[in-house]
């Protein structure tokens, strides 16, 4: 028999994580083109990652044009311990020139008076930035009912049963967890699956067994001994 999941228990789930293993910090304030260049480290990495990065971005640079005339490979040493720090150097050196060509200047706070969808395209013109970036901004600027979706983000809530097990579509899945998560819970809800992805959710070896969530995970449920990294029961002498 098919396994039933109640995805809003999942939720509730979740979010006691915020009370118990993962208090959340209040979400930091940024300038609009700081949360863009902060989107970019924060994509497929965690939190704490991001955040050291995003920091000695700014203390090691005098200012955003600094950092856009300076080279790929100090810009990526500054993001060390970021997945593809290179590839991440170009994008914020691509944003922040694009920016400039764009604005002779490196202030975007004139998209808090555009409407959201307006604010959304324009962000979305610049090459640099993606569906994810695009997101994150709404989200945690403009005050949108926004989830970014990141590759660790949809694995967890495919696994999770949140969202169809074969979806790969992020536009798709965005907009069924925003219409499955209440506004006021987007950015927790953010955090805490990037941090349920980067503990236990791993594309490789996931620590099925231990996660929290296990007893509601649909994959947990389904395969409970069929993960890859997950221990095979002993068999009786």
């Amino acid at each position: 028999m098919p396994v039933t999941i109640n995805k809003q228990h999942i939720l509730s789930a979740l979010f006691g994580l915020a009370r118990k293993e993962y208090p959340l910090a209040e979400p930091a304030e940024r300038p609009v083109l700081e949360q863009m260049i902060y989107a970019l480290l924060r994509e497929g990495a965690a939190h704490e990652e991001a955040a050291a990065a995003f920091e000695r971005l700014k203390s090691q640079f005098y200012d955003w044009n600094e950092v856009r005339v300076s080279g790929e490979a100090e810009i990526a040493e500054a993001l060390e311990g970021l997945p593809d720090a290179a590839a991440r150097a170009e994008r914020v050196i691509a944003l922040l020139q694009e920016v400039f060509e764009s604005t002779y200047s490196f202030d975007l706070e004139a998209f808090h008076k555009k409407g959201l969808k307006q604010a959304a395209r324009q962000m979305g013109r610049y090459q640099a930035a993606n569906d994810f970036t695009v997101a994150w901004v709404s989200q945690q600027s403009l005050g949108a009912q926004a989830i970014p979706i990141d590759a660790p983000t949809l694995r967890t809530v495919r696994r999770l049963g949140l969202v169809d097990s074969e979806a790969v579509d992020s536009e798709a899945v965005r907009a069924s967890l925003e219409h499955l998560v209440p506004k006021a819970k987007a950015i927790p809800f953010t955090e805490l699956i990037s941090l349920i992805a980067r503990d236990y959710c791993r594309d490789e070896s996931p620590k099925c067994p231990q996660c929290p969530l296990r007893n509601d995970c649909l994959t947990a449920l389904t395969e409970p001994r069929g993960r890859k990294g997950a221990k095979s029961k002993p068999k009786p002498r």
